[in-house]
């Protein structure tokens, strides 16, 4: 494949995801390590724009692969960009190559705690946030800290004895509102140790707790009169609300683990695996591996973790997992985090494997058409539980608006795709008003019957439009003509896409990003699609048979001789006698006119 077509093809795929991307020569060395806002935008700008300066343009005509991992934002994005270009060290990259930290904020261990910023991590027991991705952003996190909760920002130290003895004397800050002054016993341990716990929560983006303890406050403020207090506590509440919490990749308290989740379809599981140093992720990698019949995604992931760590020489002594393996590695320990920073990791690490899995579905679909194809029957068979490949499968729709012109419609999907020229039309000859439910058993036997009376091959699957009241219909057509338990039937509800299954109560969820899901709907909406089509012609002919045919001397010639002249029936009915008379001769011109005259 030429370079140009393989890029191109990759181009077409990436996501439109906050993430970095990794830039590699025909060697497979990093040449390139780029954060981006929209990853598909950004790496397209290098292969579309044309007036790059002369090292883009050598870097450009160099790449011949390209990979990528997806981020929660484009501030994480930038933080992962750090990690790996101090990683690897690409030779094109020249920002963040040199050893410069982000910034941190640090809520001191001592008493009364003072919170700044810092790039240094001491091991002293303090508890570090960050890094932020630029200065301005940190100040401005530590600006809205102190002002809803007024802190000391002095380094005195503020012990029981020395506040006992008098050793210090309020400072500006006090008197301008800042500080409440601890260091002269004006505020108590606990209160401060309070306003500590809220900006814990703040930091770590939890602003449900800040918000509710500012609520009940201000309320609380209200209903003694407090007037004056409470306002202050709305402007707090309003300063919360508009604060954007920054999620950062990992915290720095995260130190030497490693992160693995596992996603699949019907062939292949994707491991994903994040190594994570001193608060940062240092590598990132999604492998493929091929499914054996029935193994489930512990098995995969236990097999995967023991492979992984030996590729990439990894000896970290915690493993993190999306759910409890039995890992036979001694030293190490595993965890199912269940909140916070540690959640997000696994939670990131199975967006980039899903996104893997999809991109390799769609270079499967751009190299091998069959292939993907193939798959995607194998995938609607495990998900809807099938005995065989749904090669062919058919989905009813019907359509009427208050009874009138009753019609449905049959479409065919063979390996996946529309088949157009299979599709059927059904006018309902043997139900008076709307009634779904009968005119589904008529045209279900309708079909079916003439299918077998042709000797016409039978559909794997038949998808109904709608819930148990069709399907049970459906299902009592297909038993009177001797087909029940010969071909599988579905029925799909709009309102939840929930699948029903003849005989089941409860209904099948499918992920609403599966692919099975998605041929459902591309079924049940060309379905609706095409039974809509058919049943607003009908209306439309037979308005305008009912509208002609009512005058006397109208017949099918003279109707269709007046609507070659006017196009409407709106426009012959607003023409004057002498316009009708270029159509029509001048008695029926006449009676033309008056009929329209009287319904005016």
């Amino acid at each position: 494949m030429a370079k140009s077509e393989h890029i191109s093809q990759i181009l077409a795929r990436l996501p439109q995801q906050p993430g970095v991307y990794q830039y590699f020569d025909d060697g497979e060395r990093l040449l390139y390590v780029g954060k981006a806002k929209n990853l598909k935008k950004r790496v397209s700008s290098y292969f579309t724009k044309q007036n790059h300066n002369g090292k883009t343009r050598l870097l450009v005509s160099k790449i011949t692969d390209i990979k990528w991992l997806i981020a929660p934002s484009e501030s994480d994005a930038l933080l992962l960009e750090n990690s790996l270009i101090k990683e690897h060290r690409p030779i094109y990259n020249i920002q963040l190559k040199d050893d410069k930290t982000y910034p941190f904020i640090v809520v001191k261990k001592e008493r009364f705690p003072r919170i700044f910023p810092t790039r240094k991590l001491i091991k002293d027991g303090s508890e570090y946030f960050g890094p932020f991705p630029s200065v301005k952003t940190m100040h401005t996190v530590l600006e809205l800290c102190r002002k809803l909760y007024p802190i000391r920002t002095c380094s005195l130290a503020l012990t029981e004895e020395n506040i006992e003895k008098g050793k210090f004397r309020v400072c500006l800050e006090y008197h301008i509102g800042n500080c409440l002054g601890p260091c002269v016993g004006k505020q108590d341990e606990d209160d401060y140790k309070k306003s500590i716990a809220a900006i814990r929560h703040l930091l770590r983006g939890n602003l449900g707790e800040v918000v509710r303890e500012l609520e009940k406050k201000m309320q609380e403020a209200s209903e003694a009169f407090r007037f004056e207090e409470a306002e202050q506590y709305k402007l707090k509440l309003a300063s919360v609300r508009k604060y954007q919490a920054k999620n950062t990749i990992v915290h720095p308290g995260i130190d030497d683990v490693e992160v693995y989740t596992v996603v699949q379809d019907s062939r292949c599981a994707y491991v994903n695996f994040l190594r994570i140093l001193k608060g940062t992720i240092t590598k990132g990698h999604t492998s493929e591996v091929r499914r054996k019949l029935g193994e489930e995604p512990k098995e995969i992931l236990e097999a995967a973790i023991v492979q992984m760590r030996d590729k990439f020489g990894s000896d970290s002594p915690q493993v993190y997992t999306p759910f409890a393996i039995d890992l036979p590695l001694e030293g190490v320990s595993c965890h199912v985090p269940q909140r916070g920073d540690k959640l997000r990791l696994i939670e990131m690490s199975e967006r980039n494997a899903r996104f893997f899995m999809r991109d390799r579905q769609k270079q499967l679909e751009q190299t091998q058409p069959e292939a993907a194809t193939q798959r995607l029957l194998e995938t609607a068979k495990e998900d809807l539980r099938l005995s065989e490949l749904p090669v062919h499968i058919e989905c009813f729709d019907n359509s009427n608006i208050q009874g009138t012109n009753p019609a449905s419609a049959c479409v065919v999907f063979k390996n996946g795709k529309p088949a157009k020229s299979d599709y059927r039309k059904f006018n309902i000859r043997t139900v008076d008003g709307p009634d779904d439910f009968a005119s589904m058993t008529e045209v279900v036997h309708r079909r079916y019957s003439r299918l077998l009376k042709e000797n016409e091959p039978l559909p794997q699957l038949i998808v109904i439009d709608g819930g148990k009241g069709q399907l049970s219909h459906a299902l009592e057509a297909l038993e009177s003509i001797g087909l029940r338990g010969k071909i599988a039937i579905i029925g799909i509800a709009k309102r939840l896409e929930e699948i029903y299954y003849p005989g089941d109560q409860l209904p099948l969820y499918l992920d609403k990003r599966s692919s099975t899901l998605k041929l459902i709907q591309h079924l049940r909406n060309e379905a609706h699609r095409f039974s809509l089509e058919h049943h607003r012609k009908r209306r439309s002919k037979a308005a305008l048979r009912s509208e002609l045919d009512e005058i006397k001397g109208v017949g099918p010639k003279t109707r269709h001789e007046l609507l070659a002249h006017f196009k409407t029936v709106k426009a012959i009915g607003e023409a004057s006698i002498d316009d009708l008379t270029k159509a029509v001769n001048l008695k029926v011109a006449r009676a033309i006119h008056t009929h329209f005259e009287a319904k005016k």
